[in-house]
């Protein structure tokens, strides 16, 4: 291993990885001692073997939390979506997993398509700071979004009407309608989360490392078999590898 690169990515000589436990699908749930079990903590304790230091969790509730403290050096890497609002102040590997997003309205509800969702008046119950949020904020400039201090929350506000469209991930919304009838889901997605690894910005050579450990992954199966073991495989695309730099 490269000691110049594990000092710049684990100066503490620990690898401080931040972990979202507001998504199910990457952190599918936590052992006694509280340590976070998925494909995202999965990663992050495969790249402080490459590194050879140990790996230390630092968890969040929710991404906004994670992405706040990009500058308060608590974490090394940030195991979060790649998103264009948040890529002001992180840096991002090439996504390891993709996430359908799609919006989930009533049967009688007078939108069709993505598109219609963007009209006038129209109210959307998104989780607060997620990476879909924050997609919608940028691209959609009618509609408006009702934000909720988490996914189960956002539901919730869907439910009482708060918003007329409940926007989320595929999985999730698949979830509520195998328990409420009378809601369907708008296809073809959205758009698709991309989950990946972040940096604090300007250390392009971070970035280049981990764009080839995702790819590496990718190629032998490790992602697939993650997931797999996880029981999370067919909620998630993943996604084709980038070339690894020689």
């Amino acid at each position: 291993m490269n000691n110049s690169l594990q000092k710049a990515l684990a100066p503490t000589g620990v690898l401080r990885v931040a972990i979202n436990l507001g998504n199910s699908l990457l952190v599918t749930g936590q052992e006694d001692d509280g340590t976070p079990i998925g494909i995202s903590p999965d990663i992050a304790k495969h790249v402080a073997s490459i590194l050879d230091v140990p790996c230390r969790f630092v968890l969040f509730d929710r991404p906004g939390q994670l992405a706040d403290a990009v500058d308060q050096g608590l974490w090394d890497i940030g195991n979060i979506a790649d998103e264009v609002e948040r890529s002001k102040t992180i840096d991002f590997s090439n996504p390891y997993v993709l996430i359908d997003t799609h919006f989930l309205v009533r049967d009688d509800s007078e939108f069709q398509t993505n598109r219609d969702v963007d009209t006038l008046g129209a109210t959307i119950a998104v989780s607060e700071r997620s990476a879909y949020e924050l997609w919608l904020r940028e691209n959609f400039k009618k509609a408006r979004i009702v934000s909720a201090d988490s996914i189960a929350q956002s539901h919730e506000y869907f439910r009482q009407g708060k918003a007329v469209i409940l926007a989320g991930l595929l999985p999730k919304l698949e979830e509520e309608l195998s328990f409420r009838p009378g809601y369907r889901i708008i296809k073809p997605p959205f758009t698709a989360i991309k989950q990946a690894m972040g940096v604090r910005k300007n250390n392009p050579e971070l970035v280049e490392f981990l764009n080839n450990v995702v790819a590496t992954l990718i190629k032998n199966g490790f992602i697939h078999a993650s997931l797999e073991k996880h029981n999370v495989l067919s909620k998630l695309t993943i996604p084709p590898p980038r070339s690894i730099n020689s």
